[in-house]
């Protein structure tokens, strides 16, 4: 199977990160296997870097990295714009600055093997593929996230 275009891959992603709730976050690697894209958490941030100013129909500020702290940006001050924002829809960090993933990560109620194919547009085929990569791991194995 061929990789995703950026634009398709773009659009995955922003398709996840749409379908997260008021109120919760999710991660970049999280948003990136949601998105039939494992392994690519770093697209996910591409991506939302890669939004209009005026395009507020992706709430970007829900997606933080894996330890539930705001990644740093290039851009002065966007950082605290993301936690401002988080902070008025009622997530809270804690004194290093992390929101506790347990209370707060979003995670969606799976429907099957197919669970992102109409939300997400993924193909049947993708969505098998991306069922079997989250399969559990043995002892030891890391996610990643």
């Amino acid at each position: 199977m061929s990789e995703p275009t950026r634009s398709d891959a773009y659009r995955r992603i922003y398709a996840v990160v749409r379908r997260i709730p008021r109120g919760r976050v999710s991660t970049y690697g999280d948003v990136a296997d949601r998105a039939g894209l494992p392994g690519h958490a770093r697209q996910v941030g591409y991506a939302l870097h890669a939004l209009r100013d005026d395009d507020g129909s992706v709430p970007w500020q829900r997606v933080v990295n894996a330890r539930g702290a705001i990644s740093p940006r290039s851009e002065p001050g966007v950082d605290g714009l993301q936690r401002r924002m988080l902070e008025a829809e009622g997530v809270v960090f804690d004194t290093r600055g992390c929101i506790d993933l347990e209370r707060f990560g979003w995670r969606p109620r799976q429907r099957g093997a197919q669970w992102a194919s109409a939300e997400v547009g993924l193909l049947p085929s993708d969505a098998a593929r991306d069922a079997a990569v989250r399969k559990p791991r043995g002892r030891g194995g890391s996610t990643g996230r």
